[in-house]
């Protein structure tokens, strides 16, 4: 049974809309980071609620803080 309710996908996956200087490169990261930080408090739940170790949630923390970063640097290599 598929459940495809908007108010839930809305509640667990929002996605606000970008206000900054419009470039593709700024709005790509810009959901780049709401997804990292969808992610990470889905982490610090599992944490929290004693599903996964303080270590793991940090590993795993670690790894799309990575991802973040090189899609950082790919997508504003040459703004800084």
């Amino acid at each position: 049974m598929v459940n495809n309710d908007p108010n839930k996908d809305n509640f667990l996956y929002p996605i606000r809309n970008y206000k900054g200087e419009f470039t593709p490169e700024n709005l790509i990261l810009n959901a780049n980071l709401q997804e990292f930080a969808q992610k990470v408090g889905f982490i610090c739940g599992l944490e929290v609620n004693g599903k996964i170790s303080p270590i793991e949630a940090f590993e795993r923390i670690k790894i799309l803080w990575d991802k973040l970063q090189e899609s950082k640097e790919n997508l504003l290599e040459g703004d800084e």
